[in-house]
């Protein structure tokens, strides 16, 4: 006599081998962009960086333009963000749906730049890094549970306050002392506003399953 198999929980628990641990897809999408980033360092930056002439006719550079870094400065300070950010996400082990709702940010966090015609040039992870982080803190403000909840709204006023302390309403571009490049407060701004906005689309439409024990 055969005794009875536990075929349901076994099913289930390889079901949830396959799914990826969440965090784990946010930390393969920050070596990506570190890993493009330090690969475009090498290429003609002319060709990939943001330049309002050319965006619809050479739609690439809405995603490229992240990938332009004009000196060896700019590029190392946005690798360290770029770890930084990685982090961040890790640590909130955020789901597959709010990785990829950074993803689908990243041509957005251009768009506002439109307005800005005198920015004959851009480029930088810089703005593509604070919708990551916006996606985090949503994630986080949102779906976190105790301590994380209260990291989540301090990100989020923290954030809050240097988007308007830099006042990307105002010049194109202004030049910190600490950086030997000009930043473009409307990139941070806009890839903030995408991020944030790109993750609540994704919370919407594709709700996180909770986790259940068998």
């Amino acid at each position: 006599m055969r005794g009875l198999q536990p075929v349901g929980p076994v099913r289930l628990n390889e079901k949830a081998k396959e799914r990826p641990a969440p965090g784990v897809l946010w930390l393969w999408i920050g070596a990506a962009l570190a890993l493009a980033a330090t690969l475009a360092w090498w290429a003609d930056s002319t060709t990939l960086d943001w330049q309002p002439q050319r965006a619809w006719p050479e739609a690439w550079r809405w995603w490229s333009a992240a990938l332009v870094h004009f000196t060896p400065m700019h590029l190392g300070a946005n690798l360290l963000a770029t770890a930084l950010v990685a982090a961040y996400g890790w640590a909130a082990r955020v789901p597959t749906p709010v990785a990829v709702a950074w993803i689908a940010s990243w041509p957005f966090t251009h768009l506002a730049l439109l307005a800005k015609p005198e920015l004959a040039h851009y480029g930088g992870l810089s703005g593509v890094l604070h919708g990551g982080v916006a996606a985090t803190t949503v994630w986080l403000v949102l779906r976190g549970q105790g301590a994380q909840r209260t990291v989540g709204w301090m990100m989020l006023v923290g954030q809050s306050i240097k988007l308007l302390v830099e006042e990307p309403w105002g010049a194109a571009i202004h030049a910190p002392s600490e950086l030997d490049v000009a930043v473009a407060p409307l990139a941070h701004a806009s890839g903030s506003i995408a991020g944030a906005l790109c993750t609540l689309l994704a919370l919407r439409l594709w709700p996180p399953k909770s986790r259940r024990s068998t």
